[in-house]
């Protein structure tokens, strides 16, 4: 068999992963939460005004700081939003499965066993400083 055609299958099967489902369905609510969406705009205004600030050649600290103040608290609201919240446990969940087949891909390029290969958290992809995968 092809190895394209067998990556256009992992692809489907990624596709019909319950993780996946999930994500997509959290990022569409997340997407129609006008609440949620506004405090993102707001977010990203405040991001500019203080990439503008700190552009100026005179920096207004005082302002750089009230600034900064006002953008957390914006962040701080986005992160309490119950579809923020969905959608960052469902992207967590996901990212576990993509880890893992990655890890499984990578692993058995560089010669490891694909049937008992699996994803290391511990693991930084640099093998000089390796005291061995487990």
């Amino acid at each position: 068999m092809d190895i394209i055609e067998k990556a256009r299958e992992l692809g489907k099967l990624i596709q019909q992963e319950e993780t996946y489902i999930k994500l997509h369905e959290a990022e569409k609510k997340a997407d129609a939460d006008t609440e949620l969406q506004n405090l993102i705009g707001e977010f990203n205004l405040k991001r500019i005004s203080i990439n503008n600030e700190a552009s100026k050649a005179e920096k207004d600290q005082d302002k750089m700081q009230a600034l900064n103040q006002e953008m957390r608290a914006v962040y701080a609201k986005i992160m309490q939003n119950e579809n923020m919240l969905a959608y960052n446990e469902a992207k967590e969940k996901f990212d576990v499965i993509v880890n893992r087949v990655t890890a499984i891909i990578n692993n058995s390029i560089n010669g490891e066993d694909p049937e008992t290969t699996d994803f290391n958290p511990g693991c930084s992809g640099s093998c000089d400083s390796c005291g061995g995968c487990h």
